[in-house]
């Protein structure tokens, strides 16, 4: 799972833009909106495929391009080149409509899978997720957008429903369909059979968000250009987040350097990003992006280990160790459905108390499982309830960006929390990235089959244990969240 996840089904409440429908009876697969629908669905569905079989496959393409030291990079590489592409993509849509946007996302989106597929080299594998990466960065940003531009309010909670629900198949099956072909038939063609499912979404949403939801907010106005300064400073992020994963992963006194590199790059282009207070959690927008990289960040770096642990640690298949998060599709959507009830809306505050300290749970209790009395499936039950969670928190914060963005900004608000989310990811991938390497768990070559094998409990211990005390952390930011519900 990555931060490319429109699994956050909610109640959008943000007033309709411009030229958009009005109210109307009908469903999301009524006559006016079915095509875009079935399209835009269909791109979460290729989204929620690719997430869980990559993460299946992705433990054997590390060993056998002898890059397990590297194993962070493999993720936090696709978290760190979709931060330039969401600041991008909230430009193009805000000024020129989300049509551009998600038709060149998804194109890089499939090129980077034929790359990292072909891959013959770690690094190589790495640079396919950086170009993967910046497609995601412009598709889930332009599908906020399509939602908030061509649905009416009434319908918004149905067709978010639908992503979330989109998740729970591509959970059971993309795991299994990838271990299977990842040992009969190479890691390789996991990577590579993937990009064929771009021709259905292509197909179907593009045309239709040609007709509903092209063009800028206000037609009649002349068109702005793109604001260089946001751009320069997505650069910046990018830049500086990868200098930091990178001394992360060399663990040397002179990997200094780019560290404090990276520092100064980043913490200005943050700063100028993200709305002010984000870091002290201000009331109202600043507090709902503060806490969406919270959830975000812990969950998916403690997650991106959970199957090189059972691998490795437990001895199971790689389909299996896919298999053991696959109910958390179905919970994570259980989650957010349960959020969109109209009576869970004066709870909101503490359902996202609650769902943060079910994902802090979950965290702490995945390194039971590297003692071999505890069984396996101990972390299959616990990652469900984590997943519960993160579906009332990610849904709960989507709902609360829409509702405090007009539409002319809704493109950058949305690109501003899928920054807090990618931003978080990348930092947190990292920091649990060098820890893992520092306590032996990215040993290669001999000394990973003399020693490595079963033998680093500490390494993985050394990474989620501090991801469930930051996941703790979100559940008090979740008390901050009064003030935030005012109606745009």
């Amino acid at each position: 799972m990555t931060a490319l996840d429109p699994r956050d089904a909610e109640v959008a409440t943000a007033p309709p833009a411009s030229g958009t429908p009005t109210p109307s009876r009908d469903s999301v697969l009524g006559k006016p909106y079915r095509a875009l629908s079935i399209g835009i669905v269909s791109v979460v569905f290729l989204i929620a495929f690719e997430a869980t079989a990559v993460g299946t496959a992705m433990p054997v393409a590390a060993r056998e391009l002898d890059g397990v030291p590297l194993y962070a990079f493999a993720f936090s590489a696709y978290f760190t080149t979709s931060l330039f592409g969401m600041v991008l993509s909230g430009q193009w849509a805000d000024r020129r409509g989300p049509l551009g946007a998600l038709a060149g996302g998804i194109g890089a989106f499939a090129a980077g899978l034929l790359l990292a597929g072909t891959a013959g080299a770690m690094w190589q594998f790495i640079l396919g997720r950086a170009v993967q990466g910046l497609g995601g960065g412009l598709v889930i940003v332009a599908l906020y957008v399509v939602v908030s531009r061509a649905y009416p309010e009434a319908l918004r909670a149905s067709i978010l429903a639908a992503f979330a629900a989109s998740w729970v198949i591509p959970s059971v099956i993309g795991p299994l369909i990838a271990g299977t072909v990842t040992e009969h038939a190479g890691w390789r063609w996991v990577f590579l059979g993937i990009p064929a499912l771009v021709a259905v979404p292509l197909a179907l949403a593009l045309p239709a968000i040609r007709r509903t939801a092209s063009g800028p907010v206000d037609p009649d106005a002349p068109a702005e250009p793109f604001d260089r300064r946001r751009v320069r400073l997505a650069l910046g992020i990018s830049l500086g987040a990868g200098l930091l994963q990178y001394a992360g992963q060399d663990l040397r006194w002179l990997s200094l350097v780019p560290a404090v590199l990276g520092a100064a790059v980043l913490v200005p282009a943050v700063l100028g990003l993200l709305p002010r207070g984000t870091y002290r959690a201000a009331p109202g927008l600043p507090s709902v992006v503060l806490l969406r990289g919270v959830a975000a960040g812990s969950f998916i770096a403690a997650e991106s280990f959970v199957p090189l642990m059972l691998v490795t640690e437990r001895g199971l298949s790689p389909t299996l160790a896919g298999l053991s998060l696959a109910a958390g599709g179905a919970t994570w959507a259980l989650g957010s459905y349960l959020q969109s009830r109209p009576r869970m809306e004066p709870h909101r505050e503490k359902l996202v108390v609650t769902g943060m300290v079910l994902v802090a749970a979950a965290i702490a209790t995945a390194p039971s499982v590297l003692v071999d009395a505890v069984p396996v499936w101990t972390i299959a039950v616990a990652w469900g309830f984590g997943c519960l969670g993160m579906g009332m928190v990610i849904a709960s914060t989507s709902v609360l960006l829409l509702r405090l963005s007009p539409p002319e900004d809704a493109g950058s608000n949305s690109a501003a929390l899928q920054i807090s989310d990618g931003l978080s990811n990348s930092l947190l991938l990292a920091a649990g990235g060098a820890a893992f390497a520092a306590l032996g768990g990215g040993m290669t070559g001999a000394a990973h089959t003399a020693e490595a094998s079963g033998s680093h409990p500490a390494a993985f211990t050394a990474v989620f244990l501090p991801m469930a005390a930051v996941a703790l952390a979100g559940a008090w930011l979740g008390t901050r969240l009064r003030g935030s519900h005012e109606v745009v």
